[in-house]
């Protein structure tokens, strides 16, 4: 049998049973104040299995949150509702844009920047994830005006959110955070995010409540769910 030795971080606090929670840092454990350390031991060595297999789990989803450093050139390609891209320099104001233009007509599709030729890297970086940021406000309050009157709730305010693991958030009070990066993804899978944080708007926890008020409007919110997390793209660094 393959042995794997794993530290992990120990504290005591009022609590009724030895607890146990893996994340990025690795293994916590949580016991009484009256638990032997022999007890603790043995807690971990029973839970030996599901403690190994989230810890791999954990890692695997580290390392795909790694962002991608893209090379910011001419050419480049950038996924964007799911589909490359290719990002094009083009100094065409007389053609009427100024910023970026996205051409869906080519294959792949083309998104036009307003700059020379000889543009330096951070400023291309720049002006895409401008302009990538403006689409993701356009486009998620669209979803959300349409979600919202199907769960009976409504949004009082959206902000953008570059977090590195968390997809959105919501507030009792209406207000709704979406992390842009998720214009990287197909439109299905946006609207999982958007409903989940709208359904917080009627549910703020994760009961079986909760779940009914996405599947009211999603059924297949599951699979949505498990492509989210499974999801290989790679969101490029910033």
């Amino acid at each position: 049998m393959h042995e794997q030795v794993v530290a992990y971080e120990f504290k005591r606090g009022q609590r009724r049973t030895i607890g146990f929670v893996v994340g990025p840092e690795g293994l916590a454990v949580r016991a009484p104040r009256w638990v032997s350390l022999l007890e603790v031991d043995a807690a971990v060595q029973e839970k030996a299995d599901w403690i190994v297999k989230k810890l791999g789990e954990t890692r695997d989803r580290h390392e795909q949150a790694i962002p991608l450093r893209i090379d910011w050139r001419d050419g480049t390609l950038i996924s964007f509702l799911g589909a490359q891209v290719q990002v094009c320099l083009d100094q065409r104001q007389a053609a009427g844009f100024v910023g970026a233009q996205l051409d869906a007509r080519e294959s792949p599709p083309k998104l036009y920047l307003d700059l020379a030729a000889d543009a330096a890297p951070d400023r291309i970086r720049e002006v895409v994830q401008t302009w990538m940021m403006r689409q993701a406000r356009r486009i998620f309050a669209e979803r959300l005006d349409h979600f919202a009157p199907l769960l009976q709730v409504k949004w009082r305010k959206l902000a953008l959110s570059n977090a590195a693991t968390r997809w959105g958030s919501a507030s009792i009070d209406g207000s709704i955070r979406l992390n842009w990066r998720l214009l990287h993804l197909k439109m299905a899978v946006i609207d999982y995010v958007v409903v989940h944080e709208l359904s917080h708007l009627r549910v703020m926890n994760h009961s079986p409540r909760f779940w009914d008020t996405v599947a009211s409007v999603l059924p297949d919110y599951l699979a949505l769910r498990r492509q989210l997390k499974d999801d290989t793209v790679r969101l490029p660094g910033v």
